[in-house]
């Protein structure tokens, strides 16, 4: 098609100003795609195939296929989404308008969760192509293309395509489902001596072996992937790091009467890769009865093959696992046992956000007498239960370029972890009481931990806990080691979780104790008319506006005790200075109307404005309206957010009905005004 005329057919059609196509492919042009810069063209799928759609009609043809980008570990999370409508529409809202259809625009909608909340990313639909044809992910199908406009919104959120090259499939798990996923080895897992290294809280990874048997309860519903760190003796071509979706595992019987585990893998390459005793021609199927070799055979689509069990831990060198998700949201554990053979829903969640800061947060591992510094949580078991609490940091960026690689890594190299991550840990001691002695708790071993610091973006711990408080400790392995983190607990019995320490309020904590009522509220600064920048611009009042009434306390209390986080929804290199007032508003006023005096001081600050993921507040405040007011500090600064907004609820036993539901109708009502 000629330009001119590919310009009025298009005319109208949406060009993604912030993810710019000819500027979205590198970061600092250090991988092996570098080389296609100047042959890279950008298509629309109707430029590329006569009719196109987004998904095929028959599943098994929508389905990822690799191409020139490495990024294996992101289209192995994929496969989730084909497998539960749910978590698909999720992630790809249903009902967009497509090609050919009445309403389409040139773009589409994704969802993808990132630190602790769901972003939303548009992207056009102009795809990298080589010679006509697309040069990264796809489907099998040629005429579908949710695979390619799902990888494109993921790169946006990361900032280009080439930052998709090398990942670990557990962060595309969490990135595309918003729950939780572990990585267990399949490799030696040393001697009891080595197991027991944790203890001494070094940067020595701790591993875990896989167990099938563990996982038979819930492989309906969870995401299992495997992995190679060298080229394995039953495909050669696999080369080094590379990440492939197992499909299903089944037991079945010889003729000899004996038995054997099989194991369906899918290669996203797709093209079927292995020579080994189960590959279609291959003699372990002379063990099976004819009519279940035909089945089994029949189950591998194109790119699927199958190994048995001790080819499996032979050849692979670890697993990654996805908790199961309901359609309510909710986690199933993975953990099974006697009592509940199926795993345990995990119907309660909670997630905080924080920071360690080099001289103030950040005591490094127990081996530092400066561990108690590190950021301290509580958490509060209200009946016996299975609980899970995540680790996840958030990733690094080079200060200098904003890249993070600074050679070409190999395609899901663990070798640039250190680059992006730092060795975490977590930790947990139960306590009587919150009046506790510090010094004396952290000195006595914990009742929990994840045993060592390790190089990844999150770590799980997983127990059982008995009513009663616990105290939560997250730390980095390296004293003074910097950086942001999502703490978030998951349990199949009542839990709440509160920090011990925050941020120098600008009015009076209140530190009895309670539980927190959440709202999270998303917003956006948008150039030109609500993006008006901090207080030292006329501008300000522009910033969107969020009311919220507190009501009248229990009786005897000072007031509300509240806590403010705003988090703005974006990558490390793309962040803005930001920081919130929150202001009195009138008396009498309806909340609707809410308005402020604009030479009205501010009630309390979150200020300065600082270049962070996520800045905090907590204050108590006396009954009455209020406006918060989240700004970037510099006018016309474009960009995302989500306004959490915690208020601690006062329960005390009353004599009287009458009171006590007389303070349960006074919890604080949250609403959002359009500004």
């Amino acid at each position: 098609m000629e330009e001119d005329e590919r310009a009025v057919e298009f005319k109208g059609l949406f060009e993604d100003p912030v993810f710019i196509c000819e500027d979205s492919l590198f970061s600092d042009y250090s991988t092996p795609i570098a080389r296609f810069q100047d042959d890279i063209t950008w298509l629309r799928p109707q430029e590329i195939c006569p009719s196109p759609t987004l998904f095929p009609d028959n599943t098994n043809d929508g389905h990822a296929k690799q191409g020139l980008l490495g990024d294996c570990w992101f289209l192995c999370a994929c496969t989730i989404l084909l497998k539960y409508q749910h978590l698909m529409n999720k992630v790809v809202p249903p009902a967009q308008p497509q090609w050919g259809e009445r309403g389409y625009r040139g773009s589409f909608l994704f969802r993808l969760w990132q630190h602790g909340c769901w972003t939303e990313v548009t992207v056009d639909d102009r795809l990298p192509c080589l010679s006509g044809k697309l040069c990264f992910s796809r489907c099998q199908s040629p005429t579908a293309f949710w695979v390619a406009l799902l990888e494109k919104a993921y790169a946006k959120l990361q900032g280009s395509y080439e930052r998709l090259w090398a990942g670990q499939v557990s962060e595309a798990l969490v990135d595309l489902t918003g729950g939780l996923a572990e990585r267990w080895s399949l490799g030696d897992c040393g001697t009891e001596e080595d197991q027991g290294r944790g203890s001494s809280d070094s940067d020595w990874v701790r591993k875990r072996r896989l167990d099938l048997d563990l996982l038979h309860a819930v492989r309906e519903g969870c995401s299992v992937s495997c992995s190679v760190h060298s080229a394995p003796g039953g495909a050669s071509e696999l080369g080094q790091f590379h990440a492939l979706s197992v499909m299903e595992w089944v037991d079945v019987r010889t003729v000899e009467r004996g038995g054997v585990r099989l194991i369906r893998i899918r290669n996203p390459w797709g093209r079927r890769c292995w020579e080994g005793a189960w590959r279609e021609s291959g003699e372990g199927w002379n063990s099976l009865d004819p009519a279940c070799t035909l089945n089994l055979l029949g189950r591998a689509q194109e790119a699927e093959f199958w190994v048995d069990e001790t080819e499996f831990l032979l050849q692979f060198d670890d697993v990654t696992v996805g908790y199961p998700i309901n359609e309510e949201g909710h986690l199933q554990s993975i953990y099974s046992a006697p009592v509940c053979p199926i795993g345990k829903l995990l119907t309660h969640s909670h997630q905080t956000s924080d920071r360690w800061v080099k001289g103030h947060s950040a005591g490094g591992c127990r081996n530092n007498s400066s561990f108690g510094s590190n950021p301290q949580f509580w958490l509060r078991v209200f009946e016996r239960g299975e609980v899970l609490v995540s680790l996840l940091q958030h990733r690094r960026y080079s200060r200098n370029t904003g890249h993070h690689y600074t050679q070409s890594p190999e395609e899901g190299s663990s070798t640039t972890q250190h680059q992006h991550y730092q060795a975490i840990a977590l930790h947990m001691w139960k306590v009587e009481k919150k009046c506790l002695n510090l010094s004396r708790t952290l000195n006595s071993p914990p009742c929990a931990s994840t045993h060592c610091h390790a190089y990844e973006r999150e770590v799980v711990l997983h127990t059982h806990l008995d009513p009663g408080c616990h105290l939560l400790i997250p730390s980095t392995f390296l004293q003074g080691g910097e950086g942001s983190f999502l703490l978030r607990v998951f349990s199949s019995s009542p839990t709440s979780l509160s920090a011990v320490k925050t941020p120098g309020p600008s009015l009076p904590l209140v530190t009895e104790g309670g539980e927190w009522e959440t709202n999270y509220l998303q917003g956006a600064w948008v150039t030109g008319s609500s993006a008006g920048g901090s207080r030292n611009f006329l501008s300000h009042w522009q910033n969107p506006r969020f009311p919220v009434t507190m009501g009248d306390n229990i009786a005897g209390s000072t007031g509300v005790n509240v806590r403010v986080t705003l988090h703005q929804n974006c990558p490390d290199t793309d962040l803005q200075a930001i920081g919130f007032h929150l202001y009195k508003t009138p008396e009498g006023q309806e909340q609707a109307e809410s308005t402020v005096p604009r030479e009205e001081e501010p009630v309390a600050s979150c200020i300065p404005h600082c270049y962070t993921q996520a800045v905090s507040l907590a204050c108590c405040l006396p009954p009455g309206a209020y406006v918060i007011v989240p700004s970037t500090y510099q006018p016309d600064s474009p960009g995302q957010f989500t306004l959490t907004v915690a208020r601690k609820i006062h329960r005390r036993v009353v004599k009287s009905q009458e009171r006590l539901g007389r303070a349960i109708q006074e919890v604080s009502h949250i609403s959002v005004m359009r500004s």
